[in-house]
């Protein structure tokens, strides 16, 4: 068999509802105003090689996304939880930077990106340079 080179790569998904405001913005424009979404984060893990019985992470080992983002994020005003302006963009490098230094350290995968939707057809990425 022909050994191939790669990277193995994963995601794991996680929802949850929070409003915010954008300041800064045009008079008049919609984001100005408190509003909510659906938010989706995606959180996009690599390896060239694979741990255990062949994964990159075992999905259960993101548990801790799922409780900082619950007990963080759901059901908050994102304004008031968080040091940042919460836009996708500023959203998805802070979760980034959240998990290297709470979760990565934990497990056998790697960051690769973070992509957070606050619609079904929009998303922003943060991609982490190594």
């Amino acid at each position: 068999m022909t050994t191939v080179r790669g990277r193995h790569r994963i995601g794991k998904r996680f929802r949850f509802e929070a409003s915010h405001f954008l300041t800064g913005l045009a008079p008049g424009h919609q984001c100005a105003r408190m509003h909510g979404h659906s938010y989706e984060v995606e959180f996009i893990l690599t390896a060239q090689e694979l741990d255990g019985p062949g994964f990159v992470t075992d999905f259960g080992d993101l548990g801790p996304v799922k409780a900082y983002i619950d007990t963080t994020l759901d059901h908050r005003v994102l304004n008031e939880v968080l040091p940042i302006v919460p836009t996708s963009e500023n959203l998805a490098e802070y979760l980034a930077g959240w998990f290297i230094d709470n979760v990565e350290s934990a497990i056998p995968g790697q960051l690769s990106a973070v992509r957070v939707s606050e619609t079904p057809t929009s998303m922003a990425e943060f991609e982490v340079a190594r």
